[in-house]
């Protein structure tokens, strides 16, 4: 079937323009028409391939599923019809598998698909929670609303992560520079020093033996280096994606200085501010409990939600065990406790999520203060290490030299 991009003005003179197939632009016409639309332009679109199996399990950039968010609720806001919206995202869309991603749906809703269940397509863009508030807001009627809280949540997380990357640009960056400098020692200066060494047969303390360890492995058996290297780094990736390693490797995050707290107010305001949504939303209980679990990201921390779970579903409250589990602080255990008695839970996890932003930015804005005791440790013993590998063979030369 023939693809058509297209601009028309309905009765009340608001303009629409996007893409869609028809058998022929007669076809489209009339049904533009029919519709009490006024055709401005019809033109021959480029047929889109659809997606690849690859691209159809490959996600998209966080930014780009935001903007779709944001740009989709504006569309809906102003009153423009499900399919219309869609067919003018795919113009507006610059990423390739979202934009493919969009036709499909807007194909799929075309032969009478629910919004959710075509996004329910593309898991890998759009996720759990996404699909069940898309669901939801079908059900309830309020499409709308949902879409405005999507877009709230996906710019939060997005300003957290750009925050986060902007904190750990500085270290990484010293970091880098080190490993550099440490190459370019072992590599270039570190022989040369070692020929002389030779020379007067001079013992060579142990740093310098390592660099020279170090060089050696490099220059000599880089290739066996790198499949060690590369050994390693399989294997523990197999060990952390078993149950025993995961369970080790999220507990070990969350103990981790500086970052472990970090994390755990990370996931604690992704958590409360869920539930508050999906409760606004009207999502059943056990629903929101099963979507906050997956969105945990973390196993030790999804063990204590399905316990939460388990005693919701016998009929008792979410706070008992949140307080016994020992890993939710005592604000949220406390939060969810008078919400259980007020009737208003959704409004104080709102607000506990808020709560936790502002800590986040705290830490985030002092992270390079917190990092720099750490950060000044491992460079000077690097340094150090450095420097005593050079230097301590021209101390023992000058030692030789002065008998």
């Amino acid at each position: 079937m023939p693809a058509y991009n297209y601009k028309a003005v309905d009765k009340y003179g608001k303009f629409i323009s996007g893409f869609t197939k028809a058998d022929s632009e007669a076809a489209l016409s009339a049904k533009f028409k029919q519709n009490g639309y006024t055709i401005i332009s019809i033109a021959d679109a480029r047929e889109r391939k659809p997606l690849s199996k690859f691209e159809i399990f490959r996600g998209v950039r966080f930014a780009d599923l935001n903007l779709f968010t944001r740009q989709f609720y504006i569309l809906q806001k102003a009153g423009i019809p499900l399919k219309s919206a869609l067919y003018t995202l795919i113009e507006q869309t610059t990423s390739k598998v979202l934009r493919q991603a969009i036709i499909g749906i807007a194909e799929d809703i075309e032969q009478g698909l629910s919004l959710s269940a075509a996004m329910g397509k593309y898991p890998k863009i759009f996720n759990e929670l996404y699909i069940n508030m898309i669901k939801a807001g079908e059900t309830a009627g309020t499409l709308k609303a949902n879409l405005e809280r999507l877009m709230t949540i996906g710019e939060d997380e997005e300003r957290i992560r750009f925050r986060i990357k902007s904190a750990t640009r500085y270290p990484i960056i010293v970091i880098v520079a080190v490993l550099i400098a440490f190459t370019i020692l072992t590599t270039a200066i570190i022989p040369r020093f070692a020929n002389l060494y030779a020379k007067f047969k001079v013992n060579l303390p142990l740093p310098t033996v390592i660099l020279l360890g170090i060089n050696y492995a490099i220059t000599k058996f880089w290739w066996l280096t790198l499949i060690i290297l590369g050994i390693v780094i399989f294997l523990f990736y197999k060990f952390i994606n078993t149950k025993k390693g995961r369970w080790w490797w999220d507990g070990f995050k969350l103990k981790v200085p500086i970052f472990g707290p970090l994390i755990m107010k990370l996931i604690m305001s992704r958590f409360t501010r869920i539930i508050s949504v999906l409760m606004e939303s009207g999502v059943p209980i056990l629903d929101i409990l099963d979507l906050g679990r997956k969105g945990a990201g973390n196993v030790v921390i999804e063990k204590v939600i399905s316990d939460i779970k388990n005693n919701v579903t016998e009929g008792k409250g979410m706070a008992e065990p949140m307080r016994s589990s020992g890993m939710f602080p005592a604000l949220v255990s406390q939060m969810v406790a008078v919400g259980e008695e007020t009737g208003k839970i959704s409004e104080l996890l709102l607000h506990v999520s808020d709560y936790y932003n502002m800590e986040i930015d705290y830490t985030v804005n002092n992270m390079v203060t917190l990092i720099e005791p750490l950060l000044i440790l491992i460079l000077g013993s690097g340094i150090l290490f450095m420097a005593l590998g050079v230097f301590l063979p021209i101390w023992n030369l000058m030692s030789l030299f002065r008998k």
